[in-house]
């Protein structure tokens, strides 16, 4: 059968193309359409091309149907929603990597769990205690995620700190009773105003070197420096004096650090409302308009949160 996927050039753009799909393989199933999120990772693989090292996938954030069991499969049947997959309207996965959802009348598009098992990994590594000040820096779709776990925590504290004003009112809207834009304010003054709370955990989701460098400037001595954004590219800055008097910690909270599969909480988090990614999902495209939503993001596009590429064969 003919599967419509992409594959991203080493100039960045992106092509759509035809493959053929055998039936899955023993040990696999075969899944069809659904969905796939775009992620950060993409963004910058078409920005950069060859330059993003390793360039992205073609998708990662993939959920479909089961439409063929391989031999020695067990625990799913024909017509499960699954996550799993990428940018490709049917595709063959090994099914030890394909998640089964609970029936729920959540739109495909909302069940993008590999991004919130992601956040999972981050809460995780935050090492919360009831009672705890926490900073967050960077509220793109992954802070916003962050976010969405941090306020179902005991905190004593909590703010959020972002250079886009819409992103802080969306951080608003989901709960969050104190945001700073730090780009309307002065570093200097911004991390005076800051250092008295004490924060006992900051996590970086900015994915820059400026949201590392005021991460460690604000957390106290001796807390805890969640490192959860990807500073894309080949080296970050540290200064190793202020790092070492700070005594504080710096955990890589990356998918490749988890501590337990995040899949099944992320799941089970979803289907109860804790982490909910309808008003986060800005751009629903089918495939074919995927590069032209690329375009527009690449941009600039003000309003852009989360796209989400609707999958049909």
């Amino acid at each position: 059968m003919q599967s419509h996927t992409l594959r991203y050039l080493d100039d960045g753009s992106i092509e759509l193309f035809e493959q053929e799909i055998g039936d899955p393989r023993p040990g696999e199933v075969q899944v069809t359409g659904g969905a796939c999120g775009i992620c950060a990772w993409d963004i910058v693989t078409a920005r950069l091309g060859q330059k993003m090292h390793p360039m992205a996938p073609p998708g990662h954030e993939g959920v479909g149907y089961v439409t063929k069991v391989g031999h020695e499969v067990t625990g799913l049947v024909e017509g499960d929603r699954v996550a799993g997959g990428g940018f490709a309207t049917l595709r063959n996965l090994p099914a030890e990597r394909v998640y089964k959802l609970p029936d729920s009348s959540l739109a495909d598009e909302y069940w993008i769990v590999e991004p919130v098992s992601c956040a999972v990994t981050g809460l995780d590594h935050c090492r919360l205690q009831p009672g705890q000040r926490i900073a967050l820096i960077g509220c793109g779709f992954m802070g916003q995620l962050i976010l969405q776990g941090l306020l179902r925590a005991p905190l004593a504290d909590l703010v959020v700190i972002d250079i886009a004003e819409n992103r802080l009112a969306l951080a608003r809207q989901q709960g969050a009773a104190e945001t700073i834009d730090s780009s309307q304010v002065d570093r200097d003054e911004l991390v005076a105003a800051l250092r008295p709370h004490n924060f006992d955990v900051v996590v970086d989701a900015s994915g820059s070197q400026a949201g590392l460098d005021l991460a460690a400037d604000i957390v106290r001595r001796g807390g805890l420096i969640n490192l959860f954004g990807w500073i894309k590219g080949d080296q970050a800055r540290f200064d190793p004096t202020k790092w070492h008097l700070g005594g504080y910690s710096v955990v890589n909270a990356s998918p490749g650090s988890r501590l337990r599969d995040p899949f099944p909480p992320a799941i089970d988090l979803i289907q109860r409302g804790v982490f909910d990614l309808r008003p986060l999902v800005t751009h629903t495209v089918p495939l074919t308009d995927y590069p032209d939503l690329m375009a527009e993001i690449l941009a600039g596009d003000g309003g852009y949160v989360k796209g989400v590429v609707m999958l049909k064969g």
